[in-house]
C-alpha cells in the first residue's frame, strides 16, 4: 500500500512540473509530506510501517465543526483531503484531552522501543485549532494540564465571532476560505511561524451550597464549555471547603464582568434559541451590536441602576507581585464593566489598556501590556460611549491596576446576579442572598506556547522592540480616568481631529 501511495504522489509531482508549478499540484493531490503523520503514530493499534524520514512540520488539527456556520465542516473536509484523515479531529465528536492523552501515551511507548521517527515527530509537533476563542482556550487548557516537558505550540484559525486570540498573534480575525489552496497557504504559515510564550491564568470561584433550590448554583449547560477544568473540585482537593461549591478553571485572554458580559450572554442565549440565524460572521457581529444598543448601554446612567455597578457589587483586592501583600483596589463608583486582560485584543480587536505614557509609568508604576510578564491588566468602563473611546488614537479604558493576583468578594447587595465572561464564553452568576460570600480569585499559573506570525499584536517582555511606555504623554489627554475628565471627554468625543476608526477594527463588532 505504501508503494502505491508513493507512485500516486510521484505522478502528482510530475503533473505539477508539467504545468510549471514547481512541484505543487494545481488539482487535488495526496497528503502533504511536510505535515503528514503516519497511522501507526496516531493509532496505537495500527500496524507499524517503515517511514524513511519524519515530516519537518507534523501537525494535529482540531476543528469545531459548529463554528463559523458551515465553514467548520468544510475545513474538516479540506484538511482530511490534504492530510491523514486520522490527524484531523472534529471537536464535536471527540474531545482534545482524549486525543492528546492517547497520542502522547503512544509517543512514550514507541520511544521506549527505540522509534526515532516518533521522537522526531513529538519534538517538532504543532497543533492547529479552528473555532472561536472559547474553542481555542479549551485546547490551550488541555495542553496546559498535560504538563509536558516540551508542550506543542498552538496556531489558531479564526472561526468565531470576535477571534481575539488569532488576531493577537497575527492570524487575522476574519473567517478563512476553506478551499485547498487557502489551507495549503495557512499550513505554510504554520511551518514558518515563531513560538511565543504567554501567561496562563488560574481562576477559582467559591460559593456556599444553597439551602434550597437546585443543588448546582449554576446550571451545567450555562457554564463556559471552553473552560475544560471549570468544574466543582473533588472532596479531596486542597481547594475544597466544606459547605461550599468550589469551581476552578483557566483562561488566556480575558475575564470580564458587567455590561460587556451581559451583551455576550444575550448573544449566546439568542444563538442557542435560533441557531439558524447565526450562519456567518457579519450577521453575528451585527446582532451583537444590536443587542448592545437594545440593552441601553449607551444611556446606562438612565437604564441601569447603580446597584449593578462594580463598586456596589464587589470588594476588589490585588497582589501586584508574587509573594506580595493583598491591597484594596478602589473602583470608581461609575464603573459598570471590568476586564482583566492578558492579551492586547478584546471585543473584536480593540486594545483596552493601550500603552501608558511616561508620567503614568512613573506615577502609577504602569507598563505596556506584555503577554509573558506574569501581570494581568485591569481595566474599567462606564458605558458603551466609554468603550468607543478605544476607537480614538491612543484611546483606552480606565486603567485600574496591573497585578499578579486579583480577588473579587461579592456580598449581599440589591442585585441578585451579575454576568461574567471568560475568553468569549459568558454565564449568569448568582450573587449572595443572605450573609454569604461569593469569591472569584484569579492568579498566574505557568505559561503555554503559541505560534505567531506577522503582524503580531502581542509583545514579549524580552523583545527589545517592545515599548515599555509611550515616548510622549499624548494619552494623558485621552485617558479619561477621572470623573471630571470623562464628562469633558463625552462633550468633545467624535471631533474629527481626535476620532477615527482604525483600519483593523470591525465597526459592527462593538459591544
Amino acid at each position: 500500500m505504501s508503494n502505491i501511495f508513493s507512485i500516486i504522489k510521484w505522478f502528482c509531482r510530475m503533473d505539477g512540473h508539467a504545468n510549471g508549478s514547481n512541484g505543487s499540484c494545481s488539482k487535488p493531490c495526496g497528503p502533504l509530506e511536510d505535515y503528514y503523520i503516519p497511522d501507526y503514530i496516531l493509532k496505537p493499534d495500527s500496524e507499524h510501517t517503515i517511514v524513511d524520514q519524519a515530516p519537518c512540520c507534523p501537525v494535529v488539527v482540531f476543528i469545531n465543526s459548529r463554528s463559523g456556520g458551515q465553514l467548520g465542516s468544510s475545513l474538516i473536509k479540506t484538511y482530511r483531503e490534504l492530510l491523514n484523515e486520522a490527524q484531523v479531529f472534529d471537536l464535536s465528536e471527540e474531545a482534545p484531552d482524549k486525543v492528546l492523552h492517547r497520542l502522547y501515551s503512544n509517543f512514550e511507548r514507541l520511544k521506549s522501543n527505540g522509534d526515532t521517527i516518533a521522537f522526531q515527530i513529538q519534538s517538532s509537533l504543532r497543533l492547529i485549532v479552528a473555532g472561536g476563542d472559547g474553542t481555542a482556550s479549551w485546547l490551550l487548557g488541555v495542553v496546559s494540564d498535560l504538563k509536558l516537558s516540551q508542550p506543542p505550540p498552538v496556531a489558531t484559525v479564526p472561526l468565531g465571532t470576535g477571534n481575539n486570540l488569532p488576531f493577537s498573534f497575527g492570524w487575522g480575525k476574519k473567517n478563512p476560505a476553506t478551499d485547498q489552496e487557502a489551507v495549503k497557504s495557512f499550513l505554510g504559515q504554520v511551518k514558518k511561524a515563531r513560538e511565543m510564550n504567554i501567561d496562563s491564568w488560574h481562576i477559582i470561584m467559591r460559593m456556599r451550597v444553597p439551602q434550597e433550590g437546585p443543588c448546582d448554583p449554576i446550571a451545567p449547560l450555562d457554564l463556559p464549555h471552553s473552560l475544560h477544568a471549570f468544574h466543582r473540585v473533588s472532596g479531596s482537593d486542597s481547594l475544597n471547603l466544606e459547605g461550599y461549591h468550589t469551581f476552578r478553571g483557566g483562561f488566556w485572554n480575558y475575564f470580564s464582568m458587567g455590561m460587556d458580559a451581559q451583551v455576550s450572554y444575550e448573544f449566546h442565549s439568542e444563538r442557542k434559541r435560533n441557531p439558524e440565524k447565526f450562519k456567518n460572521q457579519l450577521t453575528n457581529q451585527s446582532t451583537y451590536a444590536k443587542l448592545g444598543l437594545k440593552q441601553g448601554w449607551f444611556a446606562a446612567s438612565l437604564t441601569h441602576p447603580s446597584s449593578r455597578n462594580i463598586a456596589q457589587l464587589a470588594k476588589v483586592r490585588i497582589m501586584k507581585r508574587p509573594g506580595g501583600q493583598w491591597e484594596e483596589l478602589k473602583i470608581p463608583r461609575s464603573i459598570r464593566s471590568i476586564v482583566c486582560l492578558n492579551l492586547p485584543s478584546f471585543s473584536g480587536g480593540l486594545n483596552p489598556w493601550g500603552t501608558p505614557g511616561t508620567r503614568k509609568v512613573q506615577d502609577r508604576d504602569l507598563t505596556a501590556p506584555f503577554v509573558d510578564d506574569g501581570l494581568i491588566e485591569v481595566v474599567g468602563f462606564r458605558d458603551a460611549w466609554h468603550g468607543l473611546v478605544l476607537l480614538a488614537p491612543n484611546g483606552h479604558g480606565t486603567r485600574l491596576a496591573q497585578a499578579n493576583r486579583i480577588r473579587f468578594e461579592f456580598h449581599k447587595a440589591a442585585a441578585e446576579h451579575t454576568f461574567m465572561r471568560i475568553d468569549g464564553e459568558p454565564w449568569k452568576q448568582p450573587l449572595p442572598k443572605d450573609d454569604d460570600t461569593v469569591v472569584v480569585e484569579i492568579s498566574h499559573l505557568r505559561q503555554v506556547t503559541m505560534l505567531a506570525c506577522d503582524p503580531c499584536k502581542s509583545k514579549s517582555i524580552d523583545d527589545p522592540s517592545s515599548p515599555m511606555c509611550r515616548a510622549h504623554d499624548d494619552d494623558e489627554h485621552n485617558s479619561l480616568e477621572d470623573e471630571d475628565e470623562w464628562e469633558d471627554g463625552r462633550k468633545k468625543f467624535g471631533a474629527a481631529e481626535t476620532f477615527k476608526f482604525p483600519d483593523e477594527v470591525d465597526i459592527a463588532h462593538l459591544s
